[in-house]
């Protein structure tokens, strides 16, 4: 939705201007224009990305526009899950959640957190590592370099949208001077026409230099940015996550790594100590 909005306020503020300056906006109608700046661009995002890339940058601006981010309500999910398989382990011992992490969408545990079963990279995360304190006596030093490197793995591969879309957007000002030159190659077949006719032809080759400008600096760079900043976000929400396993295995009792992981988590979206202890009260009822 915000995404929305902040087109409709750059087009507003744009073409707002132009009209305050009595700008005739059919000159702006440029058909051709359209079609070689965002042909080509489309056409160079193809050949410089393979499928994958292309489902990602499909996928990460459907996320822009549906608005989602994590909310403290996920964040407190979060903390609950790992509170109570914490307190399973430390009760009945590690194999107790044997089945749990082989299985998570069975788990008794797992499911009372509908929301987080939908993310498969958190519910991934949570069962491979568990799995792997299971099935080795990895040190928590080691065990916190190992999933270090699986966070920046994952980072990097969310950040190949916002890096595809940064390409895109450096390239539609010298497509958009392509599409200048091709219409003053147009205007020079004209040199005999009168000054009427040729001040149009010059005019609409240079709308071509300001649609390749104002898409990359009015709206393809703002997409690459908004795509980074959720790659960025998806690390904060794993790094929760990674914070209260590493804390738990390195000894902590339950409720400190919970804590531990708390504390991480942003602030805008940080639910409180008190909130915490008391929703971890509400689960042993």
């Amino acid at each position: 939705m915000f995404a929305i909005i902040g087109a409709v306020v750059v087009l507003s503020a744009v073409i707002g201007g132009y009209l305050l300056e009595h700008g005739n906006l059919n000159v702006l109608f440029q058909p051709a224009e359209v079609v070689i700046i965002f042909g080509a661009a489309v056409g160079g995002f193809i050949i410089a990305s393979p499928m994958k890339v292309i489902k990602a940058v499909i996928s990460g601006v459907l996320r822009i526009l549906s608005g989602k981010a994590y909310s403290k309500a996920d964040y407190m999910d979060v903390l609950l899950l790992l509170s109570e398989i914490f307190s399973k382990i430390r009760k009945e011992g590690l194999v107790s959640i044997e089945a749990d992490v082989d299985n998570p969408h069975e788990s008794k545990i797992f499911s009372n957190y509908s929301k987080f079963l939908k993310n498969h990279h958190a519910v991934a995360l949570v069962a491979d590592t568990l799995r792997t304190v299971m099935t080795t006596s990895i040190a928590p030093h080691e065990l916190e370099s190992l999933l270090d490197n699986e966070l920046d793995a994952h980072h990097e591969e969310l950040m190949i949208p916002s890096k595809s879309i940064a390409n895109v957007a450096e390239s539609l000002p010298g497509l958009g001077i392509v599409a200048a030159v091709l219409g003053v190659v147009i205007t020079m077949g004209k040199i005999n026409e009168p000054p009427e006719v040729l001040g149009h032809s010059i005019g609409a080759a240079l709308v071509g230099t300001f649609m390749g400008v104002l898409m990359c600096y009015g709206f393809a760079g703002p997409v690459s940015k908004n795509l980074e900043y959720i790659a960025n976000e998806e690390k904060e929400y794993m790094n929760v996550i990674k914070v209260g396993l590493v804390a738990f295995v390195g000894g902590a009792a339950p409720q400190i790594a919970v804590e531990f992981a708390r504390r991480v988590i942003p602030g805008n979206v940080k639910p409180t100590f008190v909130e915490v202890e008391e929703a971890i009260r509400g689960l042993k009822k």
